[in-house]
């Protein structure tokens, strides 16, 4: 790939959670252009790009990724696309799996065009574990056959099977990313890790899915976003990369550790209905990535740590995301706040 300073890069999706560290990451490291393109809807926060105006090379551009004419005007001039847009929430997608079908399948298929008219040298496709499914025992690698249970990791498949058609078809150089299990900075607070940290902060209850015995692999976003770099800059077209911290941990195991962190009450945690086709286990192997040079570097304890001290600091940032549309929906759907909780690995 080269140099970053004589690159010029179109991130999708990149004022969400992992696309907004993702931009910060480039633009530190010297990236002559970095244009975020991004709907706005509930996940993406212009918040999450406040700092990023001091980068003479950073532009943004609101825009949908279904919507070709905005994709092509905001491409021009780039060279690399790495897609972070999606719809991701697995609880959303049991209400509303249209609405991921059209993002994640349609919104792929038409940046793919539009890599394809422009020529560039390089699409990422940011995907995710649980197009896997559940993995009972063992490590997810590469070429295991893709088993998704919810309708967001279905749609997440769809998008990497249209990857793969471009990649054949057209020769696009393209290559796949899937990662575990993502918590930092700026995630919004429905996932598991800032809601609990949120919740306890505002003393309301902890709810965990059924028995809380479900298993996934932890990842500091910082590591998420160099293992994507890495990829990127080393991996070979139409390859898949699994990205994956080796921290494995039990939800009510990582509860509880946080509770210990934040010296907080265990009566918080209230056990509620499982959440339905809830995958029990996720579990990566990562010997692929490693191979070109990546490793995680930071712990899960350490990376707890942060992650509090930041949501802590930051209250006002995260306290209107959990008023209005965010509370209405749960409500709406649900009927308690109760029932906030989440376990995906989203962008």
């Amino acid at each position: 790939m080269g140099d970053l300073a004589s690159r010029r890069f179109l991130v999708t999706g990149g004022a969400g959670f992992i696309g907004s560290n993702f931009a910060r990451m480039l633009l530190q490291q010297g990236a002559e252009r970095v244009v975020v393109f991004d709907k706005l809807t509930y996940a993406g926060n212009p918040a999450n790009l406040h700092d990023l105006t001091a980068f003479p090379a950073y532009q943004f551009v609101q825009g949908d990724i279904c919507d070709a004419a905005a994709v092509d005007k905001a491409l021009d001039g780039c060279e690399v696309i790495v897609n972070f847009a999606a719809e991701s929430h697995v609880d959303r997608s049991l209400l509303s799996a249209g609405e991921f079908i059209q993002t994640n399948i349609l919104g792929t298929q038409v940046l793919l065009d539009a890599a394809v008219r422009a020529g560039v040298e390089r699409f990422v496709q940011v995907s995710t574990d649980e197009v896997y499914g559940d993995v009972a025992e063992g490590y997810s690698r590469e070429d295991d056959p893709l088993r998704p249970r919810s309708p967001y990791s279905a749609s997440k498949a769809g998008a990497e099977l249209m990857v793969n058609a471009y990649v054949e078809t057209y020769g696009l150089n393209a290559i796949i990313t899937r990662g575990s299990n993502t918590y930092g900075p700026y995630q919004f607070p429905e996932k598991l890790i800032p809601l609990m940290i949120t919740n306890v902060f505002e003393s309301l209850p902890l709810p965990v899915y059924g028995d809380g015995q479900q298993a996934r692999d932890w990842l500091y976003v910082l590591d998420h976003c160099r293992g994507i770099l890495v990829a990127m800059e080393r991996g070979e077209a139409g390859s898949v990369f699994n990205i994956g911290g080796g921290n494995e941990r039990r939800n009510l195991d990582v509860i509880l550790t946080l509770l210990d962190l934040m010296d907080g009450p265990r009566e918080l945690i209230t056990h509620v209905e499982d959440r339905l086709g809830h995958d029990r286990r996720y579990a990566l192997a990562t010997d692929r990535l490693q191979a070109l040079g990546w490793r995680p570097e930071t712990s899960f304890e350490a990376g707890l740590r942060e992650t509090v001290d930041w949501y802590r600091a930051h209250s006002g940032w995260w306290r209107p995301l959990k008023e209005g549309r965010f509370t209405a929906y749960y409500e709406q759907n649900y009927g308690t706040r109760a029932r906030l909780t989440a376990d995906s690995s989203d962008a």
